[in-house]
């Protein structure tokens, strides 16, 4: 068959999704009555692979979804991408986004599986994903009831770029890795050294205000043990001068009484010596 090449090139091209190098015989044999191997077909798709790597093409043939699709090369991803965001209509939303994850990973699982972990009704997030043809049901489960399993389809994996369910990233790669203080290393790994520079500066800075702001609580913290202590010594002080008081007052009170007492002894010896003024004046009375 002449110019076979093109002939694959073109029905790769014009295929929406990815086509099989078996789909690409059944083609070309209804299309020539000419049979064609799987090997002659394989060779040309890799000499069509060869061909478009070159930097003159702004698209590649990709093995995808197990088999094989034109693609932008990831240099033009992002404007493309930008493109796809304006005149996207139906975009997967975070529930849909969540079912689906459950599903790719848990695969055959029921809908009663998925509301567990999800802990919501998902009756019409998988409605909307089975439209999408993102799943479809893969039997029933050998339960109470006999309730439906649901997996992942075909363009699923033609979706988001993968041939088996084996590529889906793995949990690990989004748990987050543990950096040991004291191994900078791993923090810096991959950062210029104007970001490195930038880092240790700022790094530097939070340690400085750290240093300041704990100063300042050591400070009042000893300003308030001065006042506390200062307000103890006074209150200890005032019962020392209420006692020197109270003696002061008791002395006064003695000199007082003493004083009082010596005036009426004064009192009672005038009062004698009257006493005798009157009696020898009795008795000059008596002799006249």
């Amino acid at each position: 068959m002449n110019d076979l090449q093109k002939l694959i090139e073109a029905l790769i091209f014009s295929s929406e999704q990815p086509i099989s190098a078996a789909e690409l015989q059944t083609v070309l044999f209804t299309y020539s009555g000419e049979e064609v191997s799987l090997e002659a077909i394989q060779e040309h798709v890799e000499g069509l692979i060869g061909k478009y790597e070159s930097d003159d093409f702004v698209f590649e043939v990709v093995k995808t979804g197990g088999g094989f699709q034109f693609l932008s090369k990831p240099y033009y991803h992002k404007p493309i991408t930008v493109l796809l965001q304006h005149r996207s209509k139906r975009k997967l939303s975070v529930a849909a986004l969540e079912c689906l994850s459950i599903i790719a990973y848990s695969q055959p699982v029921t809908k009663v599986d998925i509301e567990q972990i999800r802990g919501v009704n998902c009756d019409h997030t998988i409605q909307k994903l089975m439209e999408r043809d993102l799943i479809r049901i893969s039997g029933r489960a050998e339960t109470a009831g006999r309730p439906l399993l649901y997996g992942t389809t075909q363009y699923f994996m033609d979706y988001f770029g993968i041939n088996t369910l084996e590529e889906l990233p793995k949990l690990k790669e989004f748990e987050q890795k543990e950096v040991s203080i004291g191994d900078p290393s791993d923090i810096m790994e991959g950062m210029t050294d104007e970001e490195v520079y930038n880092k240790v500066q700022l790094n530097n800075e939070r340690r400085d205000d750290a240093q300041t702001d704990n100063n300042e609580e050591n400070q009042q913290s000893d300003d308030q043990q001065e006042v506390a202590a200062e307000a103890e010594a006074g209150a200890g002080d005032e019962p020392l001068i209420s006692e020197e008081n109270e003696q002061e007052t008791m002395g006064g009170d003695e000199i007082s009484g003493e004083t009082t007492m010596g005036e009426e002894e004064n009192s009672g010896e005038t009062m004698g010596k009257e006493d005798a003024s009157g009696e020898t004046m009795g008795e000059e009375d008596r002799a006249s």
